[in-house]
């Protein structure tokens, strides 16, 4: 066992995280530029509604943040709508999370399709976010799947450089964390280009730099990627 790893046993209890979740927050560039632009003219959706779509940590949660301060609308998981008041939802803009976590869940479907059509004929918006567009979720309820087959929608892509820095440097600072100058440039160019990647990395050198009281430098980034490498699946 290497000091590194002695040093981890130690109890690391977390500290509190500020997840910054404003539009000032949300970084723009080729990979987002198009959903962004829909978010900011959400006014002129076609029927009122549109999906965001992307993998895992791609920043549809960001946005859907951006959305409900621009717009006043309430957010609410997918899965937790059987259980929601969905008239009392329906009086005003929506967001509904992860829509293709309830596909096949014809209790939640109801729920969504009934809230879909509340809020369209009040005259509000409604926002979805899903891990790809809504005709490719395998909806089991027919009335649903084609409510949803139409609707708009922009795909999150995987980060360039320049995204997948700034969110690096997000994630830090959401930490309150100071990275020596040199950590972010190592390690765009050598981790995987995954948002939700991106942001175990951060929390394993968080937790890393606590455990070991160092300072957040290239080589404390170094052996946390490669920890890391090792443990998180390759479809993470």
């Amino acid at each position: 066992m290497t000091p590194l790893e002695r040093d981890l046993r130690q109890v690391v209890i977390d500290l509190p995280v500020r997840v910054a979740l404003g539009r000032e927050d949300f970084y723009v560039t080729e990979a987002n530029a198009l959903a962004v632009a829909q978010i900011d003219g959400w006014r002129h959706w076609p029927g009122s509604k549109f999906a965001l779509t992307g993998p895992r940590g791609s920043g549809k949660t960001h946005l859907a943040n951006v959305w409900q301060a621009d717009s006043g609308a309430r957010i609410i998981a997918a899965a937790d709508l059987p259980s929601a008041d969905v008239p009392a939802l329906a009086a005003g803009p929506v967001c509904v999370e992860d829509i293709g976590g309830i596909a096949g869940d014809r209790t939640a479907e109801a729920a969504l399709f009934h809230l879909h059509n509340l809020v369209l004929s009040e005259g509000h918006a409604l926002l979805m976010t899903a891990p790809a567009p809504p005709a490719q979720l395998g909806l089991a309820l027919p009335d649903l799947a084609s409510r949803l087959m139409g609707t708009q929608f922009a795909r999150l892509a995987l980060p360039d450089d320049a995204l997948l820095g700034a969110i690096l440097l997000k994630l830090f600072a959401d930490r309150q964390i100071r990275p020596g100058p040199t950590v972010v440039p190592y390690l765009v160019p050598r981790m995987r280009r995954s948002f939700s990647f991106a942001q175990r990395l951060v929390d394993e050198i968080d937790r890393t730099a606590l455990a070991t009281h160092r300072e957040v430098t290239r080589a404390l980034a170094q052996a946390c990627l490669s920890r890391l490498e090792q443990e998180v699946p390759t479809d993470v």
